[in-house]
């Protein structure tokens, strides 16, 4: 499986690597590992909802 970084997921996303580190410390991007200190993130992995934004609570909670 092919992985990609912290940074390379926020360019993807249009998000900063420190939100992705976030995403992934609270279990949100399914399949991403943290090997060594380092988080990997499966590139086939989806850009979680924002659950900050009123769209994002909706969708949750249906």
């Amino acid at each position: 499986m092919d992985y990609m970084t912290l940074k390379e997921a926020g360019q993807k996303w249009n998000v900063t690597p420190r939100q992705v580190n976030y995403l992934c410390s609270g279990g949100r991007i399914p399949g991403a590992v943290k090997m060594a200190g380092v988080w990997l993130i499966p590139k086939t992995a989806e850009k979680p909802i924002d659950g900050r934004t009123k769209q994002g609570k909706g969708l949750h909670h249906e």
